[in-house]
């Protein structure tokens, strides 16, 4: 609606609704209807008019990205959630052999340890061979999934695989359980590839993307979650509204003479952003970056004896601010040589 309003000359301004559902909230009466909630609009839209941004082709691209960004998360709990009940069905089978190797997922959603487990899904289809009948076929496994062939990993797998005891026997009904379970996970998993792949293709059409993705702790994973969920970065007047907007901003707490030490935060916003700030800040603390001062002024909380989720959302809040003025800044540099 709004786009097709906005292609017909219309003024449309996009609104987060919680500034609307808490606007002029001055009478005692519980009053939602239709023309109740138009006459709130209506007054809203007056009295902010200076302040209202005009929608633009953008918003339709950063809509989309945002929407993507829902169905990835939706898709990366169900692989979670596949995964686990695929690991919980090889303990009966194959015990740990989610363990025997740590490469991270293809582009098509693949992993190793799942392939491994599709055509080696009971222990019995090792320990029943020999070791130098098992390497070869071993070997021949990796040149048809194109993986790297290890010299020692075949005896690694078959002694190991030696003192695992299995629960189900290896029957059709076993195998038909693994078979459904890692076929449901390659289909989840190839989903969820794609879907990375394409979130950064369509955040890279955006203005601020190179930027974004100079910051530290930032790739194409999460900078495409990390710009889906912001979105434009000129619809937050200053650095806190962004900050209350992602909603890690500390809390207030005082009264009369009495005034808390310590508040959680609002936690208003979007879950997803929280997440994926959180993720940035995980991988900022586990590959130390000491030139990059989010980092810097996390380590410093953490030496101070903060405790873990008080200095991780302090470095998020920091983050959010370097984030503002940086995007903004390298915009209207864009705009100015235009």
């Amino acid at each position: 609606m709004a786009r097709r309003l906005a292609d017909a000359d219309f003024f449309v301004s996009a609104v987060n609704p919680k500034l609307i559902k808490d606007y002029g909230n001055n009478s005692l009466r519980k009053v939602k209807t239709d023309k109740a909630d138009a006459m709130k609009i209506a007054r809203y839209a007056v009295e902010n008019w200076q302040d209202l941004c005009q929608y633009t082709s953008m918003d339709t691209l950063r809509n989309q990205l945002k929407t993507m960004n829902r169905q990835f998360a939706f898709y990366t709990k169900q692989k979670t959630a596949l995964k686990n009940n695929l690991i919980a069905l090889l303990d009966m089978t194959y015990p740990s052999v989610n363990t025997f190797f740590n490469s991270p997922a293809r582009s098509d959603g693949s992993q190793k340890w799942v392939d491994f487990a599709a055509s080696f899904w009971h222990v019995e289809c090792v320990r029943s061979m020999g070791l130098s009948a098992f390497t070869k076929r071993y070997y021949k496994w990796c040149k048809r999934h194109s993986y790297n062939f290890q010299p020692q990993k075949p005896a690694e797998i078959f002694y190991a695989s030696k003192v695992l005891i299995a629960i189900f026997p290896k029957n059709d009904m076993s195998k038909l359980m693994i078979k459904q379970a890692i076929e449901q996970l390659h289909t989840v998993s190839s989903a969820v590839e794609h879907l990375r792949t394409e979130m950064n293709r369509m955040a890279s059409k955006l203005p601020e993307y190179p930027i974004v993705m100079e910051m530290c702790g930032i790739g194409t994973s999460l900078g495409p979650q990390l710009m889906a969920e912001i979105g434009d970065i000129f619809r937050f007047t200053r650095r806190e509204c962004l900050t209350a907007f992602t909603g890690v901003d500390p809390g207030a707490n005082q009264s009369s003479k009495y005034e808390a030490q310590s508040a959680r935060t609002s936690k208003r916003g979007s879950p997803y952003l929280r997440k994926t700030l959180f993720q940035i800040m995980d991988c900022l603390i586990k590959t130390t970056p000491l030139d990059d001062s989010v980092y810097r002024f996390m380590d410093k909380k953490r030496s101070e004896g903060k405790s873990y989720y008080v200095y991780m959302t302090a470095g998020a809040n920091k983050f959010l601010r370097v984030y503002y003025g940086r995007v903004r800044e390298y915009l209207y540099s864009l705009s100015e040589t235009e």
